[in-house]
């Protein structure tokens, strides 16, 4: 039991970590392609650039407003899928969203910082603060695709 709750304090510094220092803050002005979407249920918002080269995304920043969960997320989304394949996030993001309904992942796959969100699957109205950025993501990446 003492292991569930150290881990759990360390999900939080993690989280707050990301929250309050977050990566990848700011607009890329040589991004090619801009996402904004919002939450309207809580007020969250975000701004997604990002630049993608030969299918790969070279650098991804954000700007936004929102609570704990939601900038710590966005946060660390840009931190994972830099240097990816568009697929590659792509299928980031089906894991994450798995991950937030509560689905089994593989256990062998390093999500990095990303597993401190595990948690906030147990919290029903906190799962759209959490996916906020990965859709914002999905839809930027998939239009891409299209151009």
């Amino acid at each position: 039991m003492s292991s569930n709750i150290d881990l759990d304090a360390l999900y939080r510094r993690v989280i707050m970590d990301h929250y309050k220092k977050p990566r990848n803050r700011g607009i890329l002005e040589d991004g090619s392609h801009t996402i904004n979407m919002n939450n309207p249920t809580c007020g969250d918002r975000i701004q997604l650039t990002f630049k993608v080269i030969d299918g790969v995304v070279e650098d991804c920043r954000f700007e936004g407003e929102g609570c704990s969960i939601s900038m710590s997320s966005a946060s660390m989304m840009t931190q994972s899928i830099k240097g990816k394949k568009v697929e590659e996030a792509l299928k980031l993001s089906k894991v994450f969203s798995d991950m937030m309904q509560g689905k089994e992942i593989d256990e062998d796959l390093d999500l990095g910082d990303i597993e401190a969100l595990h948690g906030v699957s147990k919290f029903p109205a906190r799962i759209k603060c959490a996916t906020l950025a990965w859709k914002a993501m999905e839809k930027g990446l998939n239009e891409g695709e299209q151009e």
